[in-house]
C-alpha cells in the first residue's frame, strides 16, 4: 500500500497492521449489520460507523489496540480518526478482505 492509499483512507501500511494483528489486536468492522452478515473477518466485532461515537466507552474498555475495517477503508478511516482523537489506540486496516488476508 502506498503513501497516497494511506492518505485516502486505505489504511496503514500492511506491516504495521500485520504486527498489530499478530500481537492480538481486536478487529472492529464499521460496516452496516447487513454488510457484516454478508461476510467478515472471523472473530471481528461489528460496530457500524454511525454508532462509533455513541459507543465510545465500549472502545475504551477493550484494553487492546484496535484494527478497524470496512469495505474499502473509507469508513474505517473516519472511525480511526475519531477514535484516535479520543485517545483510543487504533489504526485503519482498510477493507475487511485485506485484513482477512493478514490473519495468521
Amino acid at each position: 500500500m502506498g503513501f497516497f492509499d494511506v492518505l485516502m483512507g486505505g489504511g496503514m501500511p500492511d506491516e504495521k497492521i500485520q504486527q498489530m494483528l499478530n500481537d492480538g489486536a481486536v478487529i472492529i468492522d464499521v460496516r452496516s449489520p447487513g454488510e457484516f452478515s454478508g461476510g467478515h473477518v472471523a472473530g471481528s466485532q461489528n460496530v457500524p460507523l454511525q454508532e462509533v461515537a455513541a459507543r465510545l466507552e465500549v472502545f475504551r474498555e477493550i484494553g487492546k489496540p484496535i484494527v478497524l475495517c470496512c469495505a474499502t477503508g473509507n469508513r474505517s478511516g473516519q472511525a480511526a480518526n475519531f477514535l484516535k482523537a479520543q485517545g483510543i489506540d487504533c489504526e485503519n486496516g482498510g477493507g475487511w478482505m485485506q485484513v482477512n488476508g493478514m490473519i495468521c
